[in-house]
């Protein structure tokens, strides 16, 4: 769950302090990367602190080396938190992100069937952890699609043929 805050409060203190003045920060996607680089900070972070072997529990027996995984991702969160903060390498790092969360979701399926404990508590019951996965998602693509539209538009080589190069003259009336 400390996730999932730490994306809304540090997305709407952004926000607000783009409605108060602060200029760069005037627009959502600019408040939501923030609040995204806030997020995998923390959950980057988890990765070498007390939680760590916790986080080494919750990878599913079938993959080899969980100690190395754990190591692996938390260092791409943290560097995608990062990537997060300049216009450049924002898209980059989001669309990385979407898919970290989805090839480590099985773990967090794992940690909730099997009833283990993190950080002291038993891991989040699988519905609830499966919506803030789809909210975790979702921002990420959010950040991705202004990028997306950015990106020149090529016609398809049957869209080329079906129109004409030009206009006809006796179109021009």
């Amino acid at each position: 769950m400390a996730p999932l805050i730490t994306l809304l409060a540090a997305t709407l203190l952004l926000r607000a302090a783009g409605a108060a003045g602060i200029r760069p920060l005037r627009s959502w996607h600019t408040s939501l990367r923030g609040g995204l680089a806030a997020m995998f900070t923390l959950t980057g972070t988890a990765h070498f602190n007390g939680m760590r072997n916790d986080l080494i529990a919750m990878v599913p027996p079938a993959l080899p080396h969980p100690e190395l995984l754990v190591t692996l991702t938390g260092v791409l969160e943290l560097l995608a938190a990062a990537g997060l903060l300049h216009r450049r390498t924002a898209p980059w790092a989001a669309g990385g992100l979407t898919l970290l969360l989805v090839a480590m979701f099985p773990a967090n399926v794992h940690a909730a069937l099997a009833g283990l404990m993190v950080n002291g508590e038993p891991a989040t019951a699988l519905l609830p952890r499966t919506l803030m996965q789809l909210v975790f998602v979702a921002a990420t693509i959010v950040v991705v699609l202004p990028y997306t539209r950015a990106l020149p538009r090529r016609r398809s080589a049957a869209t080329r043929t079906a129109l004409p190069a030009r206009i006809p003259e006796s179109l021009h009336e």
